[in-house]
């Protein structure tokens, strides 16, 4: 019985990726009405109980809503999906070929931790003001390995993240360094500028001491920008 249920699960898992990016790529349009439940399952030789878990898992990605007609209706997933639906693309964005997610994740990086490192400079106690210095004079320690950099680059933007305070900003942050999220799985090696810059890591953490949000907010920005690919093209909207 555990294997037929892991089974059923995959099939169910394979016919939401499928519908998925079949509402990504607009062969699925905005407001056209789902094939009906009975329809998918013959289509796709699959049950009905993988059909409706394959619907629930695009419900809760808000890439369909069930009308009060009871039809499913597809909805326009750049008004209404949220950072999940970038995560379960990480690994497969064919359907958003016109994106460029591994940048879109380091920008939204660069903004996110900039705005952190303002707020914990204004918000921060006292132990956690030092317990980032700490952490940085520890950074200035892991180098000049780069994957060394890395990981105590994360536990030390994790410090700057909390005392900003700003829950929001923490789960993103989680979702951003998990390894699921393009940013998570960035060589090392591409972030080398940043990395090895310790004297910027050793100066921000001491402007969140001196409680200069200002300069702390400049400085991050600066220091994760570094990372950002150039934009070469402008690209599709």
């Amino acid at each position: 019985m555990a294997e037929e249920r892991i089974r059923r699960e995959a099939v169910s898992d394979q016919l939401f990726s499928l519908l998925r990016d079949r509402i990504l790529s607009g062969d699925l349009a905005a407001g056209s009405a789902l094939t009906a439940e009975r329809e998918l399952a013959a289509e796709f030789g699959v049950n009905r109980h993988a059909v409706r878990e394959a619907m629930k898992r695009l419900q809760q990605a808000r890439l369909v809503e069930v009308s009060h007609g009871g039809r499913t209706m597809v909805l326009d997933w750049r008004r209404t999906a949220g950072l999940d639906l970038a995560m379960q693309l990480a690994e497969t964005a064919e359907p958003l070929a016109s994106y460029d997610l591994s940048r879109d994740a380091l920008e939204m990086r660069a903004c996110i931790g900039a705005d952190a490192a303002r707020l914990c400079a204004a918000r921060c106690s006292r132990e956690q003001a030092a317990a980032i210095e700490t952490a940085a004079a520890d950074y200035a320690e892991a180098g000049p390995d780069l994957a060394a950099l890395g990981t105590a680059d994360v536990a030390w933007w994790r410090l700057i993240v909390e005392g900003s305070g700003n829950l929001a900003y923490l789960l993103a942050f989680n979702s951003l360094v998990g390894g699921t999220l393009a940013a998570g799985e960035v060589p090392p090696d591409r972030r080398a500028e940043e990395l090895l810059d310790v004297a910027a890591h050793l100066r921000l953490a001491e402007l969140i001491a001196a409680r200069d949000d200002e300069g702390a907010e400049h400085l991050a920005r600066r220091l994760l920008s570094r990372s950002v690919p150039a934009v070469t093209e402008r690209r599709a909207g």
